[in-house]
């Protein structure tokens, strides 16, 4: 028997996809928006049984094969379908399947970002009922502490740079900014140390980072050290689990071997999975003065409400990002650990040597050539390969060493590499 309020919430899902009918249907097709509706009708009316059960899985797995293969409106439309697919599924058994429930809740919200009718606040409800009532999740977070981590100061040479990164000794005010300081990288020190994720909710700390989440939570992980390989690949990974891995709290899972691949939360939007991460930093100003950079005369900040785009980047000692570059503007927060910064202006493009990119971590996979990765693996020393590299883009490289608090601003089209020194939690800022 279900619980009263996920029959509730099953009602108001069928009740919103029977009056959205003729508008889904036409972005999803009638014969499939059908099932959903008939599907969702069944559950509301509290029919159960595997075979129901299997249909609601189909659909979910067809919704994400018609994601892949979509744009524009019919992939919000698409988006929306999975959601609701998702959510229906996980109502179904919550009582039974609790953290299979709330996985697959974490899928909406990272395969398709929850869309359509305030979905994802109702998803961050639903998993916190479920937590709650059937797994003993607890908020309290007071008494923890950040933790330390200290830098072995051998690590911060780079061979392929010839300068370092400047920074300003005080933050300049917003005109400053747009006018002056806008069009080249620069590190404000400090900038974030008063921020609560360094100071009373810490993101060093394992345990708040479990009470922040919950139990049963799932995020997408990279495993291996560099997307330009054969063996890297992606899943969705327990969120403990993965903490386990990151060396955070000097606590760390040891591989049986030393060919165990590295887990990364790479280029993730964290703070939308977990809403409470998003009170514990402070988005800058300077992100809102609508900068337009030399080198792109027809800039077009994100597509969001916001224009802005948040991603979180954790992982152990050694994780890598190979030298790219991205289409926006890039406010770059250190907030635990320290990680080696590596930058070289776009001019240097030509000599950058691009190589094929994986795909995006929740699509469909395979290579995109889009060009904005480099073959050259900045951190090492020259062995003779990519002459023009060393050539060209060593005496106009940048390096730097962020601290916690620390925060790096480049303008788009920066070529970028990023090393970390330690466990290391940061946040990028697109803008």
């Amino acid at each position: 028997m279900t619980v009263s309020w996920a029959s509730e919430c099953m009602q108001k899902v069928a009740a919103e996809l029977q009056d959205d009918v003729d508008h889904l249907s036409a972005n999803c097709g009638y014969e499939d928006q059908s099932r959903l509706v008939r599907v969702a009708n069944q559950l509301a009316a509290g029919a159960s049984g595997e075979e129901l059960l299997q249909e609601v899985e189909a659909l979910i797995n067809h919704a994400h094969q018609q994601m892949t293969a979509s744009s524009g409106r019919v992939l919000t439309a698409w988006r929306r379908f999975y959601t609701d697919a998702c959510i229906l599924r996980s109502l179904s058994d919550v009582e039974f399947s609790t953290k299979a429930a709330i996985a697959r809740l974490d899928r909406a919200i990272i395969i398709a970002g929850a869309t359509g009718h305030d979905r994802l606040e109702l998803i961050y409800v639903l998993i916190k009922k479920a937590q709650v009532e059937f797994l003993g999740a607890t908020s309290a977070s007071d008494g923890i502490r950040p933790a330390s981590i200290t830098l072995s100061p051998s690590t911060s040479k780079v061979s392929a740079s010839s300068g370092t990164i400047p920074y300003l000794n005080s933050p300049p005010s917003l005109g400053a900014f747009r006018s002056q300081h806008s069009q080249e990288p620069f590190i404000l020190r400090g900038f974030a140390h008063s921020w609560p994720a360094l100071q009373e909710h810490p993101w060093s700390s394992l345990e708040y980072l479990r009470l922040v989440a919950g139990p049963g939570r799932v995020v997408p992980v990279e495993v291996g050290r560099d997307y330009r390989d054969n063996n890297w690949s992606q899943r969705l990974m327990d969120w403990e689990e993965f903490l386990l891995h990151t060396g955070l709290g000097d606590t760390i899972v040891q591989a049986d071997d030393d060919k165990s691949p590295t887990l990364y939360l790479a280029q993730h939007n964290l703070l939308m999975q977990f809403p409470a991460l998003r009170d514990d930093i402070c988005v800058p100003d300077y992100v809102y003065t609508s900068p337009s950079p030399v080198s792109c005369m027809s800039y077009q900040p994100p597509g969001n409400d916001e224009q802005l785009i948040i991603n979180a980047w954790l992982g152990p000692k050694g994780t890598f990002s190979p030298a790219h570059f991205d289409p926006y503007f890039n406010f770059y927060s250190q907030v635990v650990g320290y990680k080696t910064v590596w930058l070289a202006p776009p001019s240097s493009s030509n000599s950058m040597y691009p190589v094929a990119q994986l795909g995006s971590p929740h699509d469909s996979g395979g290579y995109v050539d889009t060009g904005n990765t480099s073959a050259v693996d900045v951190f090492g020393e020259s062995d003779g390969s990519f002459p023009g590299f060393w050539a060209d883009v060593v005496p106009h490289a940048m390096s730097a060493i962020l601290e916690p608090g620390d925060v790096l601003f480049f303008p788009p089209g920066w070529w970028h590499a990023m090393k970390s020194e330690t466990p290391s939690f940061s946040v990028s800022m697109w803008f």
